[in-house]
């Protein structure tokens, strides 16, 4: 039997510089209410999240729809680039995809980031194993979770993500199958 995982990118969060705390935009609301309807009709059992209120936001639609609370997993939570802002964002991020095993001071490599992602994706396959389960996270966590399983999933990969999103990766045990999108934006 088979176990299917919705990775769901948070919709547009309204900036501030509250990381942690950083709410959904207006537009951020009303997708978050049509990615509560694409998951409906998945038939979702679980619903997991990043602690990140953007992320808890936009899957808790779909936790209301089915009755059951969000469970905040740690491992989902948004890879930190840095210790401090940095000036040049893009040349920043470019260049831990570029080399995963660097990290900039304070900061994650994705080498690091990708191991605690892919952790958290193989408790919710002990635990859930034949569910559908939700999980509301980060751009680039969902793709160096993918990127571990396939290497195609990659920076231009991420760039090209929407937001929101969502990515079904079907797996038999721990080993994947597929990924679908199931996220088309209107």
């Amino acid at each position: 039997m088979q176990t299917n995982l919705y990775l769901v990118r948070h919709a547009h969060s309204a900036y501030t510089p509250d990381e942690l705390g950083r709410p959904l935009s207006a537009q951020g609301f009303i997708d978050a209410k049509r990615i509560s309807k694409v998951l409906e009709n998945e038939k979702i059992d679980v619903v997991n999240s990043s602690q990140y209120k953007r992320a808890v936001q936009t899957v808790e639609g779909i936790s209301q729809v089915i009755g059951k609370k969000i469970i905040i997993e740690n491992g989902f939570k948004e890879r930190k680039l840095a210790e401090n802002p940095v000036d040049d964002f893009d040349s920043a991020i470019l260049k831990v995809w570029q080399n995963p095993s660097f990290s900039w001071k304070g900061g994650e490599s994705n080498i690091d980031a990708q191991k605690r992602g892919v952790s958290a994706i193989f408790k919710l396959l002990d635990k859930y194993a034949e569910k559908n389960i939700a999980v509301g996270t980060h751009g680039n966590t969902i793709v160096l979770i993918m990127n571990c399983f396939d290497e195609k999933y990659d920076f231009h990969f991420w760039k090209n993500l929407d937001m929101p999103d969502i990515y079904k990766l079907t797996f038999d045990k721990k080993v994947l199958q597929t990924v679908t999108r199931v996220w088309d934006r209107e």
